[in-house]
């Protein structure tokens, strides 16, 4: 119990801590090619405190950055052409929650509801977007002064009240039975990793966050816009690691851990075969979008389980994003470019915008604007994908100040099990411990373990040091 207050005295003071962010840096094309990446925090971290380099698994060859990656040590040849084949075979399946509300969409066709402002609201572009408008600044001209508006400082602005859920708000259902959504392409970089290494971003757009209840009341938290991405780490061409966004953080799995549904492959053309391959999946929930690896309630982005803010999955529509996607390759010398003609049409300047992809927070006296302790009901929306730290060495996309084991990012051996009525019951899904809090029986003697180290927190010390 003395070890439980102590660390519950440790959770309290980090957690208020300030999380490490990484720095903006302004990106240019050259050539049109693409040479922007976001610092790695990680590194930073690593490098600040003096701890030995991130590694996954003993015995592998370490990850590198960008600038260490040559003609000698890259994972895919340098004129590569297609998407490989293990990046397509092993995108995860999505299972959107059964009473969603946003579902994906199409970036491109998205923009058309939307005109450009600056934060006081002055338009940089008052008729519909298009992407190919997005880019990294803008020349403004005003009584004949020309200024340069960098695009971090800009957000896209609804034409449309969004607070009455226009149409084009609510995105595309997927097809019964096969997954495939012909109108909401995903978007999937391939990144190079050198010595073997590479990642594939398979990243969902939705139109909307619908934000969280809190006991009942909100929702809060909600932004027009809403990122949320994926990550299959690959050596060798086999799958080690996924990891799943969900709102500021996420949770990375050993691959072997993650739910298989067994599907028909397709071949190269996107023609379907015979051939039977298991696909990761994965689970979206309601509203939010953030992605769990079980069904269930989930914590809301807290270091704990906090019953009343929670996300919610269940086993929904299923999404098939490998059937529909826009794709690039990175090929570790900071280039990045298209892999098919419709995402060749798209062009690269879209990937340079910095500003929200969707409506800045409505201001206090909006009457569609409310407030509760915890959140506003409307807040800023996203910014895109090249800013969510693609050339990350670590798992996760951020570090968390109430992770300290494993640089904050531990890659699970079993799955992060739900909670609440609609969870599933299986012994080989862990709870905080793995499998074992779950496994103790009879039940009162397992509530009454569960009760003692507060729902877990004991567990969470081994969770962080072990997976």
């Amino acid at each position: 119990m003395l070890v439980t207050l102590a660390f519950l005295l440790y959770s309290s003071i980090i957690w208020i801590l300030p999380n490490f962010s990484s720095a903006l840096v302004i990106p240019y094309i050259d050539e049109n090619i693409l040479n922007h990446f976001d610092n790695d925090p990680f590194n930073e971290y690593i490098e600040q405190n003096k701890i030995k380099p991130f590694n996954l698994k003993k015995n592998l060859p370490p990850i590198l950055t960008p600038d260490k990656i040559n003609d000698e040590n890259r994972s895919l040849h340098k004129d590569i052409s297609k998407i490989p084949s293990y990046v397509i075979d092993n995108c995860p399946l999505v299972h959107l929650y059964s009473e969603e509300t946003y579902f994906p969409d199409d970036i491109k066709e998205y923009t058309k509801h939307f005109t450009l402002k600056d934060s006081d609201g002055n338009s940089i572009i008052d008729t519909p977007l298009s992407l190919q408008n997005l880019t990294s600044s803008y020349k403004v001209i005003h009584d004949d002064n020309e200024t340069i508006v960098e695009s971090n400082s800009l957000y896209m602005t609804s034409i449309d009240d969004f607070d009455k859920d226009p149409t084009w708000l609510l995105g595309k259902q997927p097809e019964y039975g096969t997954g495939y959504l012909k109108d909401a392409p995903a978007v999937l970089f391939v990144v190079d990793k050198g010595n073997g290494w590479v990642d594939a971003f398979w990243f969902y757009f939705y139109p909307m966050n619908g934000g969280p209840y809190i006991m009942g009341y909100g929702p809060w938290g909600s932004h027009v816009g809403d990122w949320e991405h994926s990550l299959v780490r690959f050596f060798k061409g086999k799958p080690q690691y996924l990891w799943l966004s969900a709102h500021s953080g996420g949770t990375a799995y050993q691959f072997g851990a993650i739910e298989k549904l067994e599907k028909l492959r397709h071949d190269e053309d996107g023609k379907l075969t015979p051939e039977v391959i298991e696909r990761p999946l994965i689970f979206s929930a309601r509203g939010t979008h953030a992605n769990y690896a079980s069904v269930g309630q989930h914590p809301h982005d807290v270091p704990f389980f906090f019953m009343p803010l929670s996300d919610f999955t269940d086993r929904g529509p299923l999404w098939d994003p490998s059937l529909n996607f826009y794709s690039y390759i990175y090929d570790g010398n900071k280039s990045v470019k298209p892999m098919n003609n419709q995402t060749s049409e798209l062009g690269l300047n879209w990937l340079l915008y910095r500003g929200t992809w969707g409506d800045k927070q409505l201001p206090a006296k909006d009457p569609r604007q409310k407030w509760c302790p915890a959140q506003w009901r409307y807040i800023d929306g996203p910014i895109g994908p090249l800013f969510k730290n693609l050339q990350r060495q670590s798992l996760c996309q951020s570090i968390k100040s109430w992770k300290p084991f494993n640089h904050g990012c531990p890659a699970r051996r079993y799955l992060k099990r739900g909670n609440g009525l609609t969870a599933e019951r299986n012994d080989l899904i862990g709870d905080n411990c793995g499998v074992l809090l779950y496994n103790i029986r009879p039940k009162w003697l397992r509530s009454i373990l569960r009760f003692v180290t507060w729902r877990g927190v004991l567990c969470n010390i081994m969770e962080y040091s072990t997976g």
